[in-house]
């Protein structure tokens, strides 16, 4: 279990140049936006824009906080995420144009290169406490207040946006607390 601090995430520009994410893991660790097999980040989305085009990769996005924002896909219905909203899947190489519901929202996105690593996300309400089984890659990131994970006689504290990188076989995790975790699930399809 490696601890992510928010506080400790690499800052860097979008890809389109219209803001700012934040990394929080990606792999091979060191990778830029042509290279990566996986990357894990979130960004404070300000206004109306398009989104980055990164061409042969799937995305997924949940909101973290703020009123939503509405996602036109490829000129289809626009479709709308709160944080209350389940995570959106779709192709980060669809023309993606997001419009604010109502101020400022900051999301977490999830992204792998086709053909080489798939994802899965999931929101996860925890009111006490529930048992994982993570394999493979897999970050629990908070998405507030704050949880405590244990794993292999290891207790840890996440508190909000902190995350929880775990690689290799399979593994019990308790996570106890009253918050909202979001579980990200990589698996290498190579």
């Amino acid at each position: 279990m490696h601890i992510l601090k928010a506080d400790s995430y690499r800052r860097t520009p979008w890809k389109n140049g219209g803001g700012e994410t934040s990394e929080i893991a990606v792999h091979p660790e060191g990778a830029g936006f042509d290279d990566f097999s996986w990357r894990v980040s979130m960004a404070r989305v300000a206004a109306d824009g398009p989104f980055s085009a990164f061409p042969g990769i799937d995305r997924t996005l949940s909101v973290l906080e703020g009123k939503g924002i509405a996602l036109d896909i490829d000129g289809r219905d626009p479709v709308v995420l709160t944080a209350d909203s389940e995570p959106l899947r779709f192709a980060a190489d669809a023309t993606t144009f997001g419009r604010l519901v109502d101020g400022p929202i900051s999301d977490l996105n999830v992204m792998t290169r086709r053909g080489r690593f798939d994802h899965r996300v999931t929101r996860r309400d925890v009111d006490g406490r529930i048992m994982l089984v993570v394999s493979g890659a897999s970050l629990l990131f908070c998405a507030g207040p704050e949880l405590q994970l244990a794993a292999e006689g290891v207790a840890e504290r996440l508190g909000p946006w902190d995350a929880a990188l775990f690689e290799g076989p399979a593994r019990s995790v308790a996570v106890e607390g009253n918050g909202r975790l979001l579980v990200v699930e990589l698996r290498d399809i190579d």
